[in-house]
Formats: structure tokens, sequence, C-alpha cells
């Protein structure tokens, strides 16, 4: 139940929307809170419309509700997901929709910890802990979209349960996985990383594309790519057993895998459906180690 001054003060952002400033930043924002009068429960109204972006804001005082519209077709199916700087403290973070919160985070709670929720659901609600001292309060967080249905979605473990994970992808999935994942190669699961992480190292012998600089390229010891997975451990990835194509997300900067078919058999597929004209994208599935990304 809100507290009544709360429920009050939301009421009143909410009736005055329609006339809210826009960021000058479409992506990120970031304020501070010696702006506001100590004796005004301010509340800043941010429209964010990148897939992608971060919050600061510096000694909060009051609260900031942020609306995330992105600049894109009808966001059915997309999901937020907030993952807030290890040095995050200051305020807590709500889902509201029509007045009514639902805790996401709590002050210095789950720092570093990734919290999804639908697109559809509502807006952030970020309101500052009344505190007599804000010299070394920051909030701060990242955000991402993330759409809920797709190539090796399944694993991303924020989205859905556990026993979802380590189902394998259909052909249709793994044909469309190699074209729009965020990076997409061929190559061979190597150590895991100690404790819980479930980050394994993967050398790729061939990289197809990737979003970010997820894989490095260390041309003067063996020519191959690497870099690190998460993979999670129920899923049996086997250290140098066969060579696979592996396809995945990045998130805040981390890859995840995604579909991560047998490369011997991935290639007999790719060979069916360009032989019928169904592939979505072409690359070069054969060949000598390239230097450069290899997509035709």
């Amino acid at each position: 139940m809100l507290l009544p001054w709360l429920a009050h003060w939301i009421t009143a952002v909410l009736a005055c929307r329609a006339v809210a400033q826009y960021s000058s930043d479409q992506c990120s924002w970031r304020g501070s809170g010696l702006s506001h009068e100590a004796h005004r429960r301010d509340v800043e109204q941010v429209y964010l419309r990148c897939s992608e972006g971060s919050l600061e804001w510096l000694y909060p005082t009051g609260a900031v509700i942020v609306n995330l519209r992105p600049n894109t077709e009808p966001p059915s199916g997309l999901h937020v997901c907030i993952k807030p700087h290890v040095y995050s403290q200051g305020s807590r973070v709500y889902l509201e929709n029509s007045g009514d919160l639902r805790l996401l985070l709590a002050d210095r709670d789950h720092r570093g910890e990734v919290r999804c929720f639908s697109l559809g659901e509502g807006a952030l609600f970020v309101e500052s802990v009344p505190q007599t001292d804000i010299s070394r309060r920051i909030t701060a967080f990242q955000y991402e979209l993330v759409p809920s249905q797709g190539p090796g979605a399944h694993l991303y473990p924020y989205l859905h349960p556990a026993s979802a994970a380590c189902e394998p992808c259909s052909d249709e999935e793994v044909l469309m996985a190699v074209c729009t994942s965020d990076f997409a190669g061929s190559g061979f699961f190597g150590g895991a990383a100690a404790g819980p992480d479930e980050r394994s190292l993967v050398t790729l012998s061939r990289l197809f594309h990737q979003k970010s600089g997820i894989f490095v390229w260390s041309g003067a010891r063996g020519r191959r790519w690497t870099g690190r997975v998460f993979v999670p451990a129920r899923c049996g990835a086997r250290r140098g057993a066969d060579e696979y194509l592996l396809t995945g997300s990045v998130h805040f900067g981390e890859a995840w895998l995604g579909c991560a078919p047998r490369y011997s058999d991935f290639h007999k597929l790719y060979v069916r459906a360009k032989e019928a004209g169904a592939n979505p994208c072409h690359i070069k599935t054969r060949g000598g180690i390239p230097a450069q990304p290899a997509v035709e």
C-alpha cells in the first residue's frame, strides 16, 4: 500500500505528463538532485527512445519517472532489463503503472544484478531515499530492450525459467540465428571460469559477424578469435569435444549462448537450405581462417 503523500505525489505527476519535457539525449539521462529545492518533492519526467542506454542521478532527491518509448514497431514481446552499477545507492526503483508501484530494486540491494519486466507493464519510478547526507549518493543503472522470442532467447535466464534453458533450436531458428544473432561463428568450447560465473572460454576458427568486441583476434598466437560466453553448466558443453556453430546475444557487454548445434549438422542444414533457396542470408561455411568477419 502506498503512503498517502506518495500516492498524491504520483497522481499529480501523472496528471501533468502531457507537458513533461523530453530528455535532450534520446538514449541516456544524467541529472542532479542539487537542482531541486530542499523543501520540494520534485519529480523529473524523462523520455528515452533507444534500445539501450543508461541513467545516472547524482545526489538524488525527489523522484525520476523514466518512460521508455522506442522508435520501433509496436513493442509487443519486448522486455526491459535494468542492471544497476555496483556503486549505485540512494534510491529505490519501482515499476509504476497508473499510480500502482511494484518494487524492482531496493536501495543498495542486488547491485550488479539484472531485473526485467515487460515494456507494456509501465514506467520506471526512481524514488530517492530520504537522508541527511547526499554528498556521496549516486543512482546509476543501464537498461536494454530485449525480445522475449527468437533464436536463443530461452537461454537468457532473466526472461525465462531455468527449465527452458538448453532446449535445442529448430532448423528455422538455427538458420535465422546465423543472420540475426549478436554474434555467430564456428569453434570449440574451452575451460569454464571458476565459481558460479558459468562463462566458458570459446575459441572460434571462423567469425561470421559480431555486434561488439566480445571476441578478440589473436593472430599472433594461433590465428583464432577468443572470448568468453555464458553457457549454463547444465547444458553440458564439453571442452574440445566437437566443433559447434556458436550464436548468441550480448547483454550489458556480456555474451550469452544461443543456438549452438554441431557444426557438421549445421553445414548439412545450410547446404540443403541453400539448394532450396531458403537461406535468410549467406555465409562462407568452408575455407581458411579469415582475419575479418566472413559474411557475404
